[in-house]
Parts: structure tokens; sequence; C-alpha cells
């Protein structure tokens, strides 16, 4: 990708965070891009993966994430100031695109205790199986790995199938329904328990795709690389994994390991 195009879709980007609560058109956006609505969608979509539209709607739930673990608004209110105007739309597209209703994610201070897979009811030999490998930099630091298989390049809601990796690896994904699907991954690292107000986002994401699934066949994904995240990378909607507890959890482990050595 090229420098101009990701910095094209960085100044559209910092225009929809300046105010995620006003209705803002792919007319706007392009004066702010300075190109015909259609080169400059083509654009945006080259840098992000994904349409304007698609891309605010995430950002406003990724806003709204924010909010609901980091003050003591209101549902209603956090719904007027992400850009709904009614409450029940808010929740329910919340709720399908996080995993969580915002009561729940609230309460469960931002975070997940799992994460639920797409309930295909298919007989084995009607599946494939997606093979691969999760890389990260020499700088990433040790946290959970989450890598699913989504309809399309935005993390959220049910994926497919997914896996729970502690460190960088192989990974094979058995029982995929046939179509194209997108593997998406991220790691969070450990956060202080006690800081309950922490902003949950991902430390480093990445992805790779379409990828075409058969039944009965393997599916090789190239290396899919972890990287920092960037402005231009879609928001993770979906309710990241408690890490805190885990990290907590890991230390203790390798401490009675090196005591007993």
């Amino acid at each position: 990708m090229s420098h101009s195009v990701e910095k094209v879709a960085e100044r559209v980007i910092e225009l929809m965070h300046n105010d995620l609560s006003r209705q803002l058109t792919i007319d706007e956006m392009a004066r702010t891009a300075m190109f015909s609505k259609f080169h400059f969608s083509r654009i945006f979509q080259k840098a992000t993966g994904v349409t304007p539209a698609r891309f605010l709607s995430a950002l406003r739930l990724q806003r709204a994430k924010h909010l609901l673990v980091s003050t003591s608004m209101t549902v209603a209110d956090i719904s007027i100031q992400v850009g709904y105007t009614s409450v029940g739309t808010f929740s329910s597209r919340f709720s399908r695109s996080v995993g969580l209703s915002p009561t729940t994610y609230r309460r469960l201070g931002g975070f997940t205790p799992q994460v639920p897979v797409m309930d295909h009811a298919l007989p084995e030999s009607a599946t494939g199986s997606v093979s691969g490998a999760i890389r990260a930099s020499s700088s990433h630091e040790p946290a959970l790995i989450f890598a699913g298989l989504f309809p399309d390049r935005i993390p959220e809601g049910r994926p497919v199938r997914c896996a729970i990796m502690r460190e960088p690896g192989r990974l094979h994904l058995d029982r995929v329904p046939e179509g194209e699907w997108y593997l998406l991954a991220h790691s969070v690292a450990g956060n202080d328990p006690e800081d309950s107000l922490a902003e949950p986002y991902p430390a480093c994401v990445g992805s790779v795709g379409p990828l075409t699934v058969r039944r009965g066949t393997v599916t090789r994904s190239r290396d899919l690389q972890l990287s920092p995240t960037r402005s231009v990378d879609p928001p993770v909607l979906l309710a990241l994994l408690d890490v805190r507890r885990a990290a907590v959890h890991e230390q203790s482990r390798r401490e009675l390991a090196g005591a007993a050595a």
C-alpha cells in the first residue's frame, strides 16, 4: 500500500473521530480527501479493507465500548453520543457486533470470559479446514492471541471457528463451513487487574483473506503477521478475552516453576 493512499484514509478517519454523533456523508468524506466519491471510496477501501460507511459504523461502536467502561453515562446517552437516534437500534447493533449487550459489557469491564462461535450444525464431511501460522515481530510482548474466521474484515459477531493461542505459531481450524472467510487475529497485553477503566484495545492485529474453503479439503493460508494497531486498521468490535486474569495466572505459574527449579 502506498503512503499517499494511507494518508488519505487517515485524514478522513480523523474527520470521523472528530464528531461521531454527526451523520457524516460520503460527499463530505470525499471533499476532505479531495477526490470524487467513486475514487475516494476505492482508495479508502484499499487502505482499510472496508467501505467508509462500514468503518464509520465500527468506530461508533468502538467509541461506545470505551464510554461504557470509562464513564457512568447511561446507555441511552452513549447511543446519542455515537450517532444513534434509537437506543433500541444501538443496543441491538452493539449486541450483534460485540457479542454482549451494552449493560453486560459494562458489568464485565469490557472483556468476555469466552468467545462463542457460529452454530453450524454440519456433518464433518460437509466442512473443510484452514491451516496456517501466526507470526509476530521480536518486539511483540507475550500475550494471548485470538484468531478467528469471519465473513469480512471487521472482527465482529461470532466467528465461524476460532482458537486461542498463548504464543505465535502454527494454527489449524477444523470443521470450517464452505465459503469465503477472512482469518483475523489480535493480541492484547495483560492489563493491570486493578485498572477497571483500562481501554480494552488490541495491541497487535493482523488479517489474511479471503480464504476459499471447500468441503473435505485443507485450505492453506499464507502466514498472518501481527503488527501494532494503526489508525487505518478496522476496529476489533468483538469483545476481547479477559487477559488480565490470564496474565496474572501465567505470572504466578512462572514464579512457581522458577521456585521449583
